[in-house]
């Protein structure tokens, strides 16, 4: 009976190492067939090594963690070298006998100059490449990165482009696909969560000045191409430049934990010659004049809710998600008493304000016709059928 129940056990055992290795497999398999190719300008399959330097700046930092790694490296080498000869050519059981002495001065002299002369050749040029990324004078572009949960706004405020100013999210095709799980299988497209609506555009071989904020919590803003990472503060300004040596598009994400959505607010910069940067600034300045509209213009319906679901597909849908319905703490636009109140006024306090201790950034930066759709478009979408319009005028009183 005892051998009965020990091979019955071992059988158990055996079968559930078996579950356990298929399991594995079928992970390994799964994963494969989400397999992606190297992001040129972001990560790369496998990557082990540092990005890609794309500026002077990066490839200097580069070179300083080799440099150390190196220096580490013989350290350890000769450390563990000498211990492990001592401790096999000078053992008790080979006849040797310990020595008994107090001090060397030149033993003392040589461990206090050694270590100090190694300090310095690797202090150096790590003080050389420090101060050189802080330097943040005569840049040729500045622009400010605000940190928004969870989005980046940006702001052209000094250099060709002054004045422009729009916000960056994660594209919404690319949210949906994590909502439901992850792409399906071969599907993942290579800058999977990295992809956003309105990337950051700047000039190749430009210096280029980022200051850097945030609106509520802090965040940071680091592209490892360009070997930058300044965090967000709120109340607090901080810089970072970086002079881009190569056009294309270059990728980086917060690196600061700000709250359940931190994995969604990636960076994207793309780099451009100095003809197509300013074909985009000229492009940006019309659509900025195309936006600025008369705010006492009284507008249908209609109108209103189809300029409104552009703007609520570009800035909202990511929390409230397409169908108004919310998830997790989002609260619904779907049924909100809000939404649905024939005073205009308390919508309006909340998109202009934002909400919820900053879990609802404030939409100030959007123009008072936007807002003004935005609002309409919620209160006449899904079961909110109102009927109920709300003008740009009211959204500009309410500044006030």
């Amino acid at each position: 009976m005892n051998v009965s129940n020990t091979m019955s056990k071992m059988t158990r055992l055996g079968m559930q190492h078996a579950g356990a290795i298929l399991a594995s497999a079928a992970a390994w398999v799964s994963t494969a067939a989400y397999a992606v190719n190297d992001l040129k300008g972001g990560p790369a399959v496998n990557q082990l090594n540092l990005h890609p330097a794309a500026t002077k700046i990066a490839e200097e930092q580069q070179w300083l963690h080799w440099f150390m790694m190196g220096i580490c490296l013989v350290i350890f080498v000769a450390v563990f070298s000498v211990m492990f000869y001592s401790i096999l050519k000078h053992r008790k059981s080979v006849g040797h006998k310990s020595a008994n002495f107090h001090e060397s001065t030149a033993v003392e002299i040589a461990w206090t100059v050694v270590p100090f002369l190694i300090v310095i050749a690797m202090a150096l040029p790590a003080t050389k490449v420090l101060v050189a990324q802080k330097d943040t004078t005569g840049a040729d572009l500045t622009i400010k990165a605000t940190g928004i949960q969870w989005k980046w706004g940006y702001d052209y405020i000094k250099g060709e482009g002054e004045g422009i100013g729009f916000v960056s999210t994660l594209d919404n095709t690319h949210r949906e696909m994590s909502d439901n799980g992850g792409p399906k299988a071969g599907e993942a497209p290579d800058n999977y969560l990295l992809k956003v609506d309105n990337p950051l555009v700047v000039p190749v071989n430009k210096k280029i000045r980022i200051i850097t904020t945030a609106s509520d919590v802090i965040h940071a803003f680091a592209v490892p191409a360009f070997g930058i990472k300044q965090d967000a503060i709120p109340g607090f300004v901080r810089d970072t430049w970086f002079r881009a040596e190569q056009v294309g598009d270059f990728y980086g994400q917060c690196q600061e934990l700000c709250g359940k959505e931190h994995a969604y607010m990636p960076i994207h910069v793309k780099v451009v010659s100095a003809a197509d940067y300013t074909a985009w600034v000229a492009v940006k300045a019309k659509e900025a004049a195309a936006k600025a509209d008369d705010p006492s213009k009284v507008w249908t319906l209609a109108d209103l809710k189809a300029r409104g679901e552009k703007v609520y597909a570009a800035n909202c849908a990511a929390c409230h998600q397409a169908n108004g319905k919310g998830a997790g703490p989002i609260k619904p636009l779907d049924g909100s008493a809000i939404v649905l109140d024939a005073d205009h006024k308390k919508q309006i306090a909340t998109v202009l304000n934002g909400a919820a201790g900053g879990a609802m950034p404030s939409w100030k930066a959007l123009s008072d016709t936007d807002l003004a759709a935005v609002v309409s478009y919620t209160k006449n979408n899904w079961s909110n059928q109102t009927g109920q319009i709300v003008q740009p005028a009211e959204v500009q009183a309410a500044r006030k």
